[in-house]
């Protein structure tokens, strides 16, 4: 008995370990590995196990911003099972990440989070780090963009207006500087979220014009010098992205 009670607060309980396949994963790539558990020093009936992808974003309440977490997608990776003391168990698992999973540049964090569901205990966990690269289609832009001259300056996921949401309370934002080329000295800046698909993407382009003269003074002081652009592409459009690109920022600019 006095073991069992140690197990319900995590003394001489159930472990878990996920190992996965490999680190660095593209949005939309399918997650391979397997979850190892060893038991404790009694006996336990595990009710689920389960892999959580998480992330965080910033939400801004009364001009103060705070970090929240959120849980992007919840995979069942076993049902009921018991394991004895001492017994070691591998179960394998695979699954397709989201397509809007964060791509880890800036601060932006993502990690599989594996937990055993035990009644009456404390449930062990692990945490898993990931390398989310950028999908093909959103790497492409971003290479578009270098080539017109913009640098990438700061990633980061934010809370989302209601009407950017879509399956997630946040949207991840990507600004970009002009550092040179035929922006240079139009634009302050250039910001993008991507909304990524199996057939392409829809992106939504906010281009923040340069100030010129007392109008464009006054303008910025009331934010009327941001332009809103809906931005869609697809495979077929990569070879003539940056050429796509230029012409949509130059009407607006």
């Amino acid at each position: 008995m006095f073991k069992k009670l140690l197990s319900s607060i995590g003394i001489g309980a159930a472990t878990v370990d996920t190992k996965l396949a490999k680190a660095q994963y593209v949005q939309g790539e399918t997650v391979e590995g397997v979850v190892d558990i060893r038991g404790g020093s009694v006996e336990q009936h595990i009710d689920e196990i389960y892999l959580a992808l998480v992330t965080t974003y910033i939400r801004e309440i009364d001009d103060k911003k705070f970090e929240e977490k959120a849980v992007l997608a919840r995979y069942k990776v076993s049902g009921p099972l018991t394991i004895a003391p001492n017994e070691t168990k591998t179960i394998p698992f695979q699954f397709a990440l989201p397509y809007d999973v964060p791509v880890t540049l800036g601060s932006s964090r993502v990690w599989l989070q594996t937990g055993l569901d035990i009644k009456m205990a404390l449930d062990p966990q692990d945490r898993d780090y990931l390398t989310i690269e950028p999908h093909p289609l959103v790497a492409a832009f971003l290479e578009a963009a270098r080539q017109l001259g913009f640098r990438l300056r700061h990633v980061q996921c934010e809370q989302a207006p209601r009407y950017w949401q879509r399956r997630l309370p946040f949207v991840q934002e990507f600004e970009f500087k002009p550092a040179s080329g035929p922006f240079k000295g139009r634009l302050d800046e250039l910001e993008a979220i991507f909304f990524v698909s199996e057939h392409g993407v829809e992106a939504i382009l906010e281009i923040d014009r340069k100030a010129r003269g007392f109008a464009g003074l006054l303008s910025e002081a009331l934010d009327m010098d941001e332009t809103l652009v809906r931005f869609t592409y697809g495979p077929s459009d990569v070879a003539s992205l940056a050429q796509r690109l230029a012409n949509a920022i130059s009407r607006y600019s």
